[in-house]
């Protein structure tokens, strides 16, 4: 097994079906404790909360966001600058730890923690706001956005993104071009729909922090014209309760989540590489009359053609085995409720399972190169600066032992599979008319949540490829 962001091979110090068999004896007792625990059938609705908008923290805070926001710009131009005027070497170069490390790993971390803080200091939207200042009705919208879209445009973004970070160079002066397009696109939607209507549903970033901060604690929702803001302690994970997919998009995008990341872990075993190159039905041979590998010239553009593909499709497959669980679900409890809704209705619970599959793959790449960052604010440009005394600081990579890395994954994706049982119950049990009902709706989920557990093992003790034939 490879922890992601290390090169060296890991093997796990016991087979991988048993920590199988054992994640899924967790999800089983888990569950039913869930159903001896969780009886009340008429659970709030909205769990209880509280407003914390008059705290001297938060007090300070507002005070300080228009310095935070104008950071934020400053930030964003900077990852620009040095993406074409910067070190041509990735690890040198400013722009690419702070939006690749930074800013798409650790930002989802935080916003778990601390709330949906993006959505205060979103640059994009202070760049319009900034625009709506010098041309009055800016950010008011041409067109009213049909809401039939829903989330699908970000939904394309968000997929187009992953395709760019894994297919792409990554060197820095794509990064530039994508960031430079990115925000010309983000002020070209401000303007078409307007500023409510594009971040909500267009911007990707905003539409994947926004779901992640349900797990939080905190809840922050931004003011909009006449909608006051919102600031408020609550539970960790009452979100998943409190809130719902407005339709398919927004389920679609949250399974997305998932079938991303876990596509990026599939993508570069051995076994996956093998299944195109190697030719194990031995058709392509066949077809070509040699070997793919002995033509890999030829092949490369239907590689890469074919590894898109199921990523574009990857969040579909996902969709039609939740659908699947939660047809089955309906049939069992003879609901009346369309299959539509109680797939909207559970969403959410998979949230859970999203966020830790996203931080086993992604944690060891945070430590190994987050800390850079230090050195890299006093030397951005990779000129040779030491601007503010950091340039020699936290340059080593943080290698933890693998040991401790693999069972850490293993711990965080159980973890995650049993917030999401849990959660399910919880729902369950206010959507159905008994307790028996709502216990037996849960059966194809915990199926499909232990599906998704052994999966997430088996990708993780998967040898990486040395070569991904790209």
């Amino acid at each position: 097994m490879a922890a992601h962001g290390f090169s060296a091979l890991y093997n796990p110090p016991v087979p991988v079906w048993m920590y199988g068999w054992a994640a899924a004896i967790t999800l089983v007792a888990s569950f039913v404790i869930a159903g001896v625990l969780l009886t009340a059938r008429h659970a709030p609705a909205v769990p209880a909360s509280r407003d914390i908008r008059g705290t001297g923290v938060v007090r300070a805070l507002r005070r300080c966001l228009p310095a935070l926001r104008l950071a934020g710009v400053l930030v964003l131009m900077l990852c620009v600058a040095t993406g074409y005027l910067g070190s041509r070497d990735p690890v040198r170069n400013f722009g690419m730890t702070f939006f690749w490390v930074i800013f798409v790993l650790l930002f989802p971390y935080l916003t778990v923690v601390v709330g949906n803080f993006y959505a205060a200091l979103n640059p994009w939207r202070t760049l319009g706001d900034a625009l709506d200042r010098l041309w009055r009705g800016f950010s008011h919208g041409r067109v009213r956005y049909p809401q039939r879209l829903g989330d699908w445009p970000a939904l394309g973004l968000y997929l187009g993104f992953i395709a760019f970070e894994l297919f792409g160079t990554g060197r820095p002066v794509p990064l530039g071009h994508f960031l430079v397009g990115y925000t010309l696109l983000n002020l070209a939607g401000i303007w078409l729909v307007g500023r409510r209507a594009w971040f909500a549903h267009c911007e990707f970033f905003a539409v994947l922090l926004r779901l992640i901060a349900l797990l939080s604690p905190v809840d922050y929702r931004r003011g909009e014209g006449d909608e006051p803001g919102r600031l408020r302690l609550r539970w960790p994970f009452a979100g998943l309760l409190s809130e719902r997919p407005r339709d398919l998009s927004s389920l679609s995008f949250a399974l997305a989540m998932l079938s991303t990341t876990a596509f990026d872990g599939l993508k570069a075993t051995q076994w996956w590489v093998g299944l195109f190159w190697a030719d194990p039905t031995g058709l392509m041979t066949r077809w070509l009359g040699v070997a793919p590998v002995n033509a890999y010239a030829s092949l490369r553009p239907w590689f890469l053609g074919w590894e898109s593909l199921w990523l574009f499709a990857s969040p579909f497959v996902y969709l039609g085995a939740y659908l699947g669980a939660i047809a089955l679900a309906r049939w069992l409890t003879r609901s009346p409720r369309p299959l539509r809704e109680l797939a909207l209705d559970f969403a959410y619970s998979l949230l859970p399972i999203a966020i830790v599959y996203h931080m086993t793959h992604y944690t060891a790449l945070l430590l190994a190169n987050g800390l850079k960052i230090l050195s890299l604010v006093s030397d951005p440009f990779g000129r040779k600066w030491d601007l503010f005394g950091t340039a020699q600081m936290f340059r080593a990579p943080i290698l933890p032992d693998y040991s401790v890395v693999w069972h850490t994954q293993v711990g965080l994706i159980v973890l995650g599979h049993i917030v999401s049982v849990f959660v399910a119950h919880r729902i369950a049990l206010q959507r159905f008319a008994s307790r028996r009902d709502a216990m037996l709706s849960q059966l194809p989920m915990l199926a499909l949540m232990i599906a998704f557990t052994v999966a997430g093992l088996w990708i993780l003790a998967q040898p990486l490829t040395a070569v991904l034939m790209r």
